[in-house]
């Protein structure tokens, strides 16, 4: 039996972040990744304001906006009745780029030794004598470790082990992808435009002169995500956006169809933030297995980057005991009894957070999700109106120092 004392299941955005985060504080981990390479899944991700404050805590933002391209603002668009809106952003860091500079950057800054591949969780124990959980891989390997971080996604196999119920699916799925426009794509807006038809939405962000960034999303095909290939992707979303504007419907037809991606849209419903929980013993979940949502406010990356800058901090705070400064080097233990202090404390200060980015977006989606039904448009505007008048207020978060 192997033994460690921080595993991360999961080597995406959180999953490293958050290894990156407690290396920073003098905490070593280890993180174990199902695919045998870094995963890019998902093309192109958008850091709002409250994301960069979490990156430069992790000392990586420098090296990420080098490649980036920023977002002013936002424009709204309804061709159901013409409406427009554009929503400037001048006061605030918003920049999309490449999902893979984000998860190889993080990667970089870790040890060497941090990220193993090919590590298949199969299941999740509990050692009788410690009460230290004990992970199993499907090679056989099992290891004990003296705290476990989930970040393995919308179906967790920690959140699982912690208790918590299913996240639920909504009856909406997502196509993302690139269009080159070798000529240049001649859009002059540098600002993330949302257009509305009925229950389609389509998203375009330029990146550069020549690359666009779009997503569509509609009514679901499946619930099985696996199922559908590149020309599937390709036609599915060209259907959709068949009654939007010649432009619409060229960029899609002229995209890069290796890069399509496709996914259902998942979420844990947000009063169960407040009532779940979150942790077991020295086991607790981060980003989408804690709380994951649909990309309606695009808040998905940057949540799980404030989750590891707080989760890092709590730790350290609650979990290292500073020794007596010696004449030669000044000692520091782990008190690992403390951890699930550090968890009650991080759950304390993120429930709040989190809770409220959910509750906006899951209002947003079931806009989309019930276009044809008035009363149900009615309520959710009019809680948009009460609860989310302030323009980018989810952005003007700050998790604070790691």
């Amino acid at each position: 039996m192997d033994r460690e004392d921080i595993v991360i299941i999961g080597g995406g955005i959180c999953g490293l972040a958050t290894a990156l985060a407690l290396h920073r504080k003098g905490l070593k981990s280890v993180v174990l990744e199902k695919s045998e390479t870094l995963r890019e899944c998902g093309v192109v991700i958008s850091i709002l304001t409250n994301g960069w404050r979490a990156l430069d805590q992790l000392g990586v933002a420098s090296k990420l906006r080098p490649v980036s391209f920023p977002v002013f603002g936002f424009h709204d668009i309804v061709l159901d009745n013409g409406s427009e809106r554009r929503t400037p952003a001048s006061k605030e860091e918003i920049r999309s780029f490449r999902r893979i500079h984000l998860i190889e950057t993080l990667a970089k800054e870790l040890p060497e030794d941090t990220i193993r591949f090919g590590c298949q969780v199969s299941a999740i124990t509990m050692d009788r004598d410690s009460s230290y959980p004990v992970i199993h891989l499907d090679d056989g390997t099992i290891i004990k470790s003296k705290v476990l971080i989930g970040c393995d996604g919308a179906f967790s196999r920690v959140a699982e082990y912690v208790g918590l119920k299913p996240v639920k699916h909504y009856s909406m799925a997502v196509v993302r992808g690139l269009t080159n426009y070798p000529t240049g794509h001649n859009i002059s807006e540098k600002m993330f435009t949302r257009t509305r038809k009925g229950n389609v939405m389509v998203g375009r962000i330029p990146m550069g002169e020549n690359l666009v960034y779009w997503f569509v999303s509609m009514r679901s095909p499946t619930k099985d995500s696996t199922v559908l290939k590149d020309l599937d992707m390709k036609n599915l979303a060209k259907e959709a956006v068949k009654d939007y504007p010649s432009e619409t419907v060229n960029m899609i037809e002229q995209c890069d169809i290796n890069s399509l991606h496709f996914n259902n849209l998942h979420y844990r419903p947000p009063w169960n933030l407040f009532v779940e929980n979150f942790s077991k013993g020295n086991v607790i979940v981060a980003g989408d297995a804690k709380h994951v949502m649909a990309p309606a406010l695009g808040q998905g990356g940057s949540a799980a980057l404030e989750d590891s800058v707080v989760l890092a901090r709590c730790m350290a705070q609650k979990m290292i005991v500073e020794g007596l400064e010696g004449e030669q080097q000044h000692q520091k233990t782990i008190n690992w009894g403390k951890a699930e202090l550090a968890f009650d404390q991080f759950l304390k200060e993120r429930r709040s957070r989190v809770w409220w980015l959910s509750l906006n977006t899951h209002i947003i989606v079931s806009l989309s999700q019930h276009a044809s039904s008035k009363a149900i448009r009615f309520l959710c505007i009019f809680f948009l109106i009460a609860l989310f008048r302030k323009p980018l207020w989810d952005v003007q978060y700050n998790c604070g120092r790691l």
